[in-house]
C-alpha cells in the first residue's frame, strides 16, 4: 500500500531551547506563515507580531529571543509558519523543552542614587547606528540597559527613547533592545557581569569582546559606561 500525502510530508520534530517570553509569544500566535527576515546557515530569523524571533545552532551566539537547537547548523527556511503555537521551517517543527534563562544576574553595591547620565540626544546619536543585523550604537545601548537591570535601577526616559527610535534600527536589534530594557541578556554578557572581581573576569570580558564583529565590544562598553557612573562594587548577588 502507497504511502498516503500526508505520512510522506511528514513533519520532522527538533528539540530546541528558548527564553520562556519566546515560547509565549509562540503559544499566542494564531496558526499562519510568518515572514523569514534572515537566513543563514547557523541563524535563522523571523517576524512574529513585530518581534524578531530566531533560531539558532549550538556554535551560534544565543540572543535572548531565538530558540536554539543542537548541532552546528539550524533548518533550512524557505518558509516559515507557526502552527499550534509550534514555529516550523520548511517541514521541520521546532519543539521547545528546555526554558534558557536570559536574565541578568543582580548586582549588589550600587553606590548612586540615580541611572548613570545619558541624555536623549545621547540616544538618539546611538539607536540604529553602525553596520549589520545588530549596529554598533544599539550593542552599546543593550549593554548599557542591561548593567542597569542588573543594578536594579529602572531608566524610564532612556527606555522610552530608545523605544520611540526602535523603528531607525534593523528588526532584530530593536528586538533586542526590547529585551535589554527587559533585563534579558545574552549568555556571555550574564556571565561577564558575574565574573566582575574575581580571577575570571579578564577572560569573561574577552569572551564577550570576541562576540560578533563589533557586538561584543559595544556591550562592554555599554556596561563598563553604566557601571562606572553608578559606582558598583564588584559584587554579585547569590
Amino acid at each position: 500500500m502507497p504511502p498516503s500525502p500526508s505520512s510522506a510530508t511528514a513533519t520532522a520534530v527538533i528539540a530546541a531551547s528558548a527564553p520562556a517570553r519566546v515560547r509565549d509569544l509562540l503559544a499566542a500566535q494564531p496558526d499562519g506563515t510568518t515572514p523569514v527576515v534572515h537566513r543563514g546557515s547557523q541563524a535563522v530569523y523571523v517576524e512574529v507580531q513585530g518581534n524578531c524571533v530566531g533560531v539558532v545552532a549550538a556554535t551560534a551566539t544565543a540572543v535572548p529571543c531565538a530558540l536554539q537547537v543542537a548541532g552546528d547548523f539550524v533548518p533550512a527556511a524557505g518558509r516559515a509558519a507557526i502552527r499550534d503555537g509550534v514555529l516550523h521551517l520548511d517541514d521541520a517543527a521546532l519543539r521547545i523543552g528546555r526554558i534558557r534563562d536570559v536574565r541578568v544576574p543582580r548586582l549588589t553595591g550600587v553606590l548612586a542614587a540615580g541611572p548613570a547620565p545619558l541624555s536623549a540626544d545621547e540616544v538618539a546619536a546611538l539607536v540604529g547606528v553602525g553596520d549589520g543585523l545588530t549596529p554598533y550604537g544599539d550593542d552599546v545601548l543593550c549593554g548599557w540597559l542591561g548593567a542597569h537591570r542588573a543594578a536594579g535601577v529602572a531608566t524610564p526616559d532612556v527606555d522610552d527613547a530608545v523605544r520611540a527610535l526602535a523603528h531607525r534600527t534593523t528588526l532584530l536589534s530593536a528586538t533586542l533592545l526590547d529585551c535589554a530594557v527587559r533585563g534579558e541578556v545574552l549568555a556571555e554578557f550574564a556571565d561577564w557581569l558575574r565574573s566582575l572581581g574575581t580571577p575570571r573576569e579578564p577572560a569573561a570580558a574577552a569572551t564577550l569582546a570576541s562576540i560578533g564583529h563589533t557586538s561584543g565590544l559595544g556591550l562592554l562598553r555599554g556596561a563598563r559606561r553604566a557601571l562606572t557612573a553608578l559606582g558598583i562594587r564588584a559584587e554579585v548577588a547569590a
